[in-house]
């Protein structure tokens, strides 16, 4: 028996509405509610399987994109993505990792919904103007207008640097180690002179409610941390396709995601939102 073509795409699936969102449990909601459109579907005048999902994918996650917009108007604090702990696999293809990235994800936040997808699907998975245009509702003209607009709004602010993967680790592993340890002195030599502290805790758990800037501020708030709870550890892990840090504070579970340039963290992101922290766990298949 041939296998659904909507079976064999799922995890390509989820990863669009997961970029398209930025939250795992929304693209599982899109995901069902198009497979739920799928089902009515007359499969024998569908020709291109993979591009009709998708496009039906991204109408739904536009939908809910547009609906989130106006709910995260009102969230207390810095809003962050959800995290997603991936396998080494994802950052082979180092295009999808880098789009998946916490840093990426958070750009694409500042875009409205009709850049972001119109930025998603052409960028990181290389649909047509054509069939994009049906999707956004828009001539294929203007959507080359909107996608050039994206480009450039997502080069001025993405990192200015890609790093290779042992740096990155490298990096990663040393902040960790100091951050775990409460080490001033080291935390100030890992991190840029203008770096940026951004936390999440969604109004549930404590955390900034605006970024931080600079090592001098910075620095301090971190080397503290773990002078202030019973239990505090670090762990290196893979999230969003890159080396990362899984916390525990007293039990408690937070992500941590940080920007490297030039051999220092530039970006420090946190997640403790608890209901961000669900997919901890058990890796998530990010495709493309």
């Amino acid at each position: 028996m041939t296998q659904d073509p909507f079976v064999a795409h799922r995890s390509l699936l989820f990863t669009v509405a997961y970029e398209m969102l930025g939250s795992a449990a929304d693209a599982e909601d899109v995901v069902q509610e198009s497979w739920l459109r799928w089902a009515d579907v007359d499969r024998s005048l569908v020709r291109d399987p993979r591009s009709y999902l998708i496009r039906v994918v991204t109408r739904q996650a536009l939908n809910r994109l547009r609906t989130l917009s106006r709910r995260r108007e009102e969230y207390v604090g810095e809003w962050l993505p959800e995290p997603l702990l991936t396998s080494p696999d994802v950052a082979e293809d180092v295009e999808l990792a880098e789009s998946v990235s916490i840093a990426m994800l958070t750009v694409l936040e500042t875009l409205g919904p009709t850049e972001r997808a119109v930025f998603v699907l052409r960028e990181v998975f290389e649909l047509p103007y054509g069939e994009i245009a049906e999707v956004v509702g828009k001539s294929a003209a203007t959507v080359r207008q909107v996608a050039r607009r994206a480009r450039e709004h997502v080069a001025a602010r993405r990192p200015r640097v890609r790093v290779s993967r042992s740096e990155q680790q490298a990096v990663v592993e040393r902040f960790l180690s100091a951050l775990r340890t409460g080490q001033l002195r080291e935390l100030m030599e890992v991190m840029a002179p203008d770096v940026v502290l951004v936390t999440d805790g969604g109004g549930v758990v404590a955390a900034a409610l605006a970024p931080l800037h600079g090592v001098e501020v910075v620095a301090p708030i971190l080397a503290r941390a773990h002078r202030l709870v019973a239990s505090f550890d670090t762990t290196p892990v893979w999230l969003n396709g890159e080396h990362a840090g899984r916390i525990e504070i007293d039990g408690e579970p937070s992500a941590i995601s940080v920007v490297v340039e030039d051999g220092r963290v530039t970006r420090i992101y946190v997640v403790r939102n608890p209901r961000k922290l669900t997919q901890l766990d058990e890796p998530s298949e990010l495709v493309r």
